[in-house]
């Protein structure tokens, strides 16, 4: 394709599409592609689905922007909705996941502040993806995000996942902590699923040193796991919550949502955002949660995954080339042995849309509105597709 003048950020691939349909995207040559992770775990409704694009089309047609100076009814609706169903008091809308825990780490630190701590600290997890604003790509647990990108902001203190004893440590030896920022399930690290005990115990910890606890369900949340927050099946309610990805469908907004204290840390001047919860935003994510409860979409979701991850154990588990399938819902991970970038092109050409995730982890998010017959074919496809990519491999030529 030819050179656009774009800054060189994404390493592309030589296709361009222009419309979708559900599991499906459509290029500018007509050809038609099975997408598997449905712009990372952005459009959980699939693509172009008819309640959120009639939501925005009639929302253009009233009012765009508005002024956070103002009131928004919209927005208000929005805020009573998702706490209701999150369990939080107060939520402030931002245009993205990176916003929103930008909004998390600013409301922890001036809870420390508040508490007479002068140099407030987050902890935060290895493998971890928060996003790649300063303050958020400190908090990632990758240095292939952050490199280049030094001097990182300070405030940060970084643990392993599923380590209750290196928190316990941190905490007997940094009186400075005030939060743990933490995913349920790390995505960008390979879908690795915390265990019930590690998160009930960041709860303990949280409430035994009087710390926030910071849950980033940007990935994990809007019923992809099963339940609208995939906390809920670990029985945690946290302090602060982060959404995004799937929350607008496709449209971007993000919120950062707070509770107890937490709800009452930010005051009038200490954040906010232009754009943040516009009326097209606050539109497009009412009526995704309208359609999540209306087709109980969270349920479906736990009931395809089920039924993916079974025949993907079925087909693949114990096979040499595998090293693991863990899923929940419909956030599903195949770990090759090895890595393994060359199965996307491969995808490509046999119209398959495939992410890897940490070189070796196929990440499958598809949408939580598939047909059994669609799940079934997206399941069998990529099984196909690794059985060939395997096969290929061994009998390659060694040098």
């Amino acid at each position: 394709m030819a050179a656009q003048p774009l800054l060189n950020t994404y390493g592309r691939l030589p296709v361009c599409f222009e419309r979708g349909d559900g599991l499906w995207l459509y290029d500018t040559e007509g050809q038609a592609y099975l997408d598997s992770f449905m712009g990372i775990a952005v459009t959980g409704l699939g693509h172009c689905h008819p309640a959120v694009t009639s939501a925005i089309m009639q929302q253009a047609g009233k009012l765009t922007h508005c002024s956070n100076l103002f009131h928004s009814s919209l927005q208000q609706q929005l805020a009573h909705r998702v706490c209701q169903l999150t369990g939080m008091d107060g939520a402030f809308f931002a245009n993205s996941g990176a916003e929103a825990n930008e909004a998390a780490i600013k409301l922890a630190r001036h809870f420390g502040h508040k508490k007479g701590i002068h140099h407030p600290t987050i902890i935060v997890l290895e493998n971890a993806f928060h996003g790649r604003t300063l303050a958020t790509l400190t908090a990632t647990g990758s240095r292939r995000v952050q490199a280049g990108f030094e001097p990182l902001v300070s405030g940060f203190v970084r643990a392993p996942f599923n380590d209750l004893n290196s928190i316990r440590a941190i905490a007997s030896a940094n009186p400075n902590i005030v939060a743990i920022l933490a995913e349920p399930i790390l995505g960008e690290g390979g879908i690795h699923l915390a265990d019930q005990a590690y998160l009930q115990g960041l709860r303990e910890l949280c409430d035994e040193h009087d710390w926030l606890l910071m849950l980033d369900e940007i990935q994990t949340a809007n019923g992809r796991t099963g339940t609208y927050l995939a906390c809920e099946q670990y029985g945690v309610t946290p302090d602060v919550l982060t959404l995004a990805k799937g929350f607008g469908n496709g449209y971007p907004i993000g919120a950062c949502l707070a509770r107890g204290r937490a709800a009452q840390v930010l005051g009038p001047g200490s954040h906010g955002s232009t754009f943040g919860g516009n009326p097209l935003g606050c539109a497009a994510a009412l009526a995704v949660l309208d359609t999540l409860e209306q087709q109980q979409l969270p349920q479906r979701a736990a009931v395809l995954g089920e039924r993916m991850l079974a025949k993907l154990r079925d087909h693949l588990e114990g096979a040499e080339y595998i090293r693991g399938i863990r899923g929940r819902g419909l956030m599903i991970g195949i770990e090759m042995q090895a890595p393994c970038p060359e199965l996307v092109l491969l995808a490509r050409m046999q119209g398959l849309l495939l992410n890897i995730t940490m070189d070796r982890v196929i990440r499958l998010l598809p949408p939580l509105t598939m047909t059994d017959q669609e799940a079934d074919s997206l399941t069998d496809q990529v099984i196909r597709l690794i059985k060939l990519y395997a096969a290929d491999e061994r009998d390659r030529p060694r040098r």
